[in-house]
């Protein structure tokens, strides 16, 4: 056979595999998206939404909630799917960014096992005093909490959805940077944590925005700095820890992945159908809602994010002594 025959061999037996991958995709079998944690949350939310929005572009994209473990149940069943294209799931700051260090055995590996897609969105953390309290103390700003916390060590705590869950390893961190000393008192679940800081049984959170925003609005929880680099629209005259702290960030975001071996072909197609749903203004306007912000990004960029974050919170669960097995 002479070589322009190979090379014309070649390109025709790509050129097949590319069509039969396109047409998994649009026609045959729908694509589940598998979310690792329960219905009705955030993720679960903001996972159907897209589904719906790439209806057109993908066909149907079928939601299938896989909790436990925080999150490893979920992820790893992507991580084991076949690489075709018909099997995605959501990729967090749990399951691929904390998780690996919290956990002794991971029945994955988070930077390998996955064929990153786009990231979705982020939504920045909120550090909230119960009201009553900070007025007791006579804390109204950021500055004054910092203060506080380092002629008092100790005297002040702050709950958390449990060890090592983000709002324990964001308090950490905080913590670290600040120089101070508070108790931090975990609680079984993200809804009891709040309610505990309601109540006056702690002192301080830090929690997603989407969750204490109802009760920031309502004058319940005083809002006194959020974690994200830059300030948020939803609080623009509340600031950010970095302005005290340089380079102070942590976000609680969620993205797209596929499992490791899937065709670069079928990433970019994936990649191209999620990224322009997030561009649309209705994803924007819902997104808005639970003040999230999308995050539209290359199937590169996301790999490179997801690798940041992984090596950001190795530190911080290792310094907090967290484990779970």
């Amino acid at each position: 056979m002479s070589f322009p025959r190979r090379q014309m061999l070649a390109a025709t037996v790509l050129a097949i595999t590319s069509v039969n991958f396109s047409t998994a995709l649009a026609q045959s079998a729908p694509i589940k998206l598998v979310v690792p944690y329960a219905p009705g949350g955030p993720i679960d939310v903001t996972a159907r939404l897209l589904a719906q929005a790439v209806k057109d572009t993908l066909g149907t994209v079928v939601i299938e909630n896989k909790p436990g473990a925080g999150g490893n149940i979920g992820a790893d069943a992507v991580a084991k799917a076949s690489p075709d294209g018909l099997t995605i799931g959501i990729a967090a700051t749990a399951t691929h960014a904390i998780n690996p260090w919290l956990f002794s055995k991971m029945p994955y590996n988070a930077l390998t096992d996955f064929a990153p897609i786009t990231q979705i969105l982020r939504v920045p953390n909120v550090l909230v005093m119960n009201a009553d309290t900070a007025k007791r103390l006579k804390i109204s700003s950021f500055k004054d909490l910092v203060a506080y916390a380092k002629v008092n060590p100790g005297k002040l705590n702050y709950g958390s959805g449990g060890n090592g869950s983000a709002g324990h390893l964001a308090g950490e961190m905080f913590k670290a940077q600040a120089g101070m000393f508070a108790v931090h008192i975990p609680y079984n679940g993200g809804n009891p944590a709040q309610l505990a800081l309601l109540s006056g049984q702690v002192d301080f959170n830090i929690d997603n925005l989407a969750t204490a925003a109802p009760n920031i609005k309502s004058g319940k929880l005083l809002a006194l700095a959020v974690t994200s680099a830059q300030r948020s629209a939803a609080l623009p005259d509340t600031p950010t820890m970095a302005e005290t702290f340089k380079g102070f960030e942590v976000d609680t975001w969620w993205g797209l992945v596929a499992p490791a071996g899937t065709p670069a072909a079928v990433v970019e197609k994936l990649n191209a159908a999620f990224v322009a749903a997030l561009k649309l203004p209705d994803t924007r306007t819902r997104f808005a809602s639970l003040m999230a912000e999308p995050v539209p990004s290359s199937p590169k960029d996301f790999a490179a994010f997801i690798k940041t974050q992984y090596s950001r919170y190795e530190g911080a669960v290792k310094s907090s002594g967290a484990k779970v097995d």
